[in-house]
């Protein structure tokens, strides 16, 4: 498989037009949403973390890389943002964002046996952060959620700015 060609991504189209066209509210929403996650309660970088591990889990290239432009844009290292994906055994990342990676594959992982976030990992997370940012965190991971089925239904342009990211 190769990687698209500039020509190639040039030409990407997105399966339906923007939504904001029928749903004008929705950019109040999105634009609530995200000021609701830059409270200052937890760091940026740990949202856009664990966004990119939730685009990573439902397989949005969309999210992927977004986010990862999103890091980048922070001035996060290459090494961080390629190491999300095996963040168990990577050495680059702090207990506070490990706990942050582990809860929202909690969410987003179906478990069998019990529980997606069992009260252990909920322990772990309110070692790290005080109820303001644990609502902070929750609520990065709904807002991630929200947008996953856009991504993978609409199919709206990897790599665009927003507003841009649709093709009709």
């Amino acid at each position: 498989m190769s990687t698209p060609t500039t020509t190639e991504q040039d030409n990407l189209q997105s399966r339906l037009p923007d939504p904001i066209q029928f749903f004008p509210e929705l950019a109040a929403f999105a634009g609530a949403l995200s000021k609701a996650t830059q409270n200052g309660a937890i760091p940026q970088t740990t949202i856009h973390l664990v966004q990119l591990r939730a685009g990573q889990i439902v397989g949005s290239t969309y999210h992927t890389v977004r986010q990862t432009g999103e890091l980048r844009d922070v001035g996060e290292t290459d090494e961080r943002i390629t190491a999300v994906a095996s963040w168990q055994d990577a050495p680059y990342f702090t207990d506070a964002e490990r706990v942050a990676l582990e809860l929202v594959e909690a969410v987003l992982t179906p478990n069998p046996f019990g529980e997606r976030v069992p009260d252990e990992l909920y322990a772990k997370a309110a070692a790290h952060y005080d109820d303001q940012a644990l609502w902070t965190l929750t609520l990065a991971v709904g807002q991630i959620c929200f947008f996953i089925p856009v991504a993978l239904i609409a199919k709206p342009i990897p790599g665009e700015a927003l507003g841009k990211n649709y093709s009709r």
